[in-house]
């Protein structure tokens, strides 16, 4: 007779990761911090790739509220991004799947910390500006808020709506190690998902290119962080 156990939650564990994963991960991710640093202390790529999109003769950006622009970047794929992560979790629970559980909050837990850290950030949107039609002061990295400077409303570092494509990185740790190739397509399909999602809003006016690429860094240093986390514990509670 075919055994019909069903399958415990310790079956389908998050595999433990070797310290050369987590060492390679924090050089690279160091590096990556260096060279968004200088991007956006210098600003001038920010600006001008910015510049592509803005009509001095209206002062605005003509693809603010463009419709299909907003239908299809804003709003359908980052729903389909969701709509798929809640699926899947309510899958991996169903299942007992404690790995598939893991990847899904990953793929939250991305877009929360940047969500964070926007909600608190002095950086307002392009289109809030003074250099393109606004009337907020452009604050730099690192940068703050003087006595009597408008730094307008702010809530605009890292990209937000980016962090959402960028999410989809998560799903590099349901394959690795045992798929590679698998989980570095994954990787990199975050990594073009997040960037068209970035670039959209680019064109909107909504955020310049160093808030795309530094939510990008965010969700992916969140996302290790945490699947290191929940390794070590899990492997904790099933050794005591």
């Amino acid at each position: 007779m075919i055994d019909r156990k069903p399958m415990l939650w310790w079956d389908s564990v998050p595999q433990p990761l070797p310290a050369a994963f987590y060492i390679r991960q924090i050089i690279a991710l160091t590096i990556a911090a260096a060279i968004l640093c200088f991007i956006s202390l210098q600003d001038q790529l920010d600006f001008w790739l910015t510049r592509q999109w803005y009509q001095p003769e209206t002062h605005s950006f003509p693809l603010q509220n463009n419709f299909w622009l907003e239908l299809l970047n804003h709003k359908l794929v980052k729903f389909l991004i969701v709509g798929s992560a809640i699926a899947g979790l309510g899958w991996g629970i169903y299942r007992k799947n404690l790995r598939l559980v893991t990847v899904m909050v990953l793929l939250g837990l991305g877009t929360a910390v940047v969500g964070l850290l926007k909600a608190s950030s002095i950086h307002s949107c392009p289109w809030s500006l003074s250099e393109f039609g606004g009337q907020a002061t452009y604050i730099r990295l690192f940068g703050s808020v003087s006595a009597g400077v408008n730094a307008g409303p702010g809530q605009c570092f890292p990209g937000g709506h980016a962090s959402c494509g960028f999410a989809v990185m998560a799903l590099f740790f349901l394959f690795y190690p045992q798929q590679p190739k698998a989980a570095w397509f994954y990787w990199w399909l975050g990594i073009v998902l997040g960037m068209a999602m970035g670039f959209g809003q680019m064109m909107r006016g909504a955020h310049f290119l160093s808030h795309n690429l530094w939510a990008g860094w965010w969700v992916w240093a969140s996302q290790v962080a945490f699947y290191f986390l929940i390794t070590k514990t899990l492997l904790w509670l099933r050794t005591r």
